[in-house]
């Protein structure tokens, strides 16, 4: 079944309002008629089981037949920091940490970030949009923000912050996710207590001996993702598949 997202303001107790570009996908794309049913989205994680009532070219109108109890969003939340990468891998950063239930994508700037990028990073509509339609197809509940370029003393005050913060470095040795998780078992800590995570991946070429021993300071968890070196568009949401799967709803039951 089909599902489409629309802001709370257009959804009322008996119905619902479509607009923007997915009203074309439906009748021109899709080729949906009144009578069928589809799932509505008020963008913020409360969904309904509607029928279609009515197409126009303008807007399309649902009848709600009945509020879901269903969430697709892991028990965990993942802040995904990203030193800006070039080109346009961050398009496929944002589709595939969408689809492994990355919680928001923070553009990062760190020391062998081109600093001509920030000026140029002028995406985050398109991203946004990436985004939605890796929601539609994944079936999230909540679509994750693409937020504003931060500089890399901002990364860290928010990533302090966390309850766990993972810093992905080639150089690191000896210390993964399977160590991680058997620290947590050891002293007994209780994953499901763990809700934000936060990660920060290095750009091409990864980052400074000093920004390593500066995030170690400030509490970060220094990791290695195994003995082949990830490219910085591939080891976010690697990290975010290994921890989904060790603390989240990745793989079933």
């Amino acid at each position: 079944m089909h599902k489409f997202f629309t802001e709370p303001c257009n959804i009322t107790t008996s119905e619902g309002k479509i607009l923007g570009d997915d009203v074309k996908h439906i009748y021109k794309v899709l080729r949906l008629d009144e009578g069928e049913k589809i799932i509505l989205n008020n963008c913020e994680g409360i969904e309904y089981l509607c029928e279609i009532d009515s197409i126009t070219k303008s807007e399309v109108i649902v009848k709600i037949i009945e509020k879901l109890d269903k969430n697709n969003e892991s028990s965990i939340r993942i802040h995904l920091f990203q030193g800006l990468p070039k080109g346009q891998k961050m398009d496929l950063i944002v589709q595939k940490g969408t689809e492994l239930g990355v919680f928001e994508f923070i553009p990062t700037i760190t020391s062998r970030v081109d600093v001509k990028l920030k000026g140029e990073f002028k995406k985050l509509d398109r991203l946004n949009r990436i985004a939605l339609e890796a929601c539609k197809q994944s079936k999230r509940s909540i679509i994750p923000k693409v937020k504003e370029v931060v500089d890399f003393d901002e990364a860290i005050d928010e990533l302090k912050d966390m309850d766990l913060f993972l810093v992905a470095y080639e150089n690191a040795e000896n210390y993964g996710i399977r160590s991680l998780i058997n620290q947590f078992e050891e002293n007994n800590i209780k994953l499901e207590d763990i809700v934000d995570i936060g990660i920060l991946i290095g750009p091409e070429g990864g980052f400074e001996e000093e920004e390593i021993e500066l995030l170690r300071e400030k509490g970060a968890k220094i990791i290695t993702l195994g003995n082949r070196i990830l490219r910085t568009e591939t080891a976010g949401f690697t990290l975010a598949a290994l921890l989904q799967y060790e603390l989240g709803d990745l793989g079933g039951i």
